[in-house]
């Protein structure tokens, strides 16, 4: 038995884990910034225009829209792209 991390496929399974799950683990991060930086921006103009708390709650309403819209295009692309694939695998395999 060869020790992890050996092997000719060694590097390449690790580059692989990365293309394939990489855009899965951006959008959790995509969505938390979206939220905190509305969030304070609208915190920042309600001390700048003395409208405490209506624009720091304006803020996070449309940070939080605005992440879960681009978290849904996201995945629906994704879902698209993986299904896309899934169908060229299978005519490619039907040709052999």
């Amino acid at each position: 038995m060869k020790p992890p991390g050996t092997g000719p496929s060694a590097g390449e399974g690790g580059r692989r884990w990365v293309a394939d799950f990489g855009p899965y683990l951006t959008m959790g991060m995509q969505l938390a910034i979206s939220v905190v930086a509305f969030f304070f921006l609208g915190r920042w103009l309600d001390g700048l225009w003395n409208t405490t708390p209506w624009l720091m709650v304006a803020g996070l309403v449309l940070g939080t829209a605005g992440g879960f819209i681009s978290f849904f295009r996201s995945v629906v692309a994704i879902g698209k792209k993986e299904e896309d694939v899934r169908q060229r695998g299978g005519r490619e395999r039907e040709h052999q």
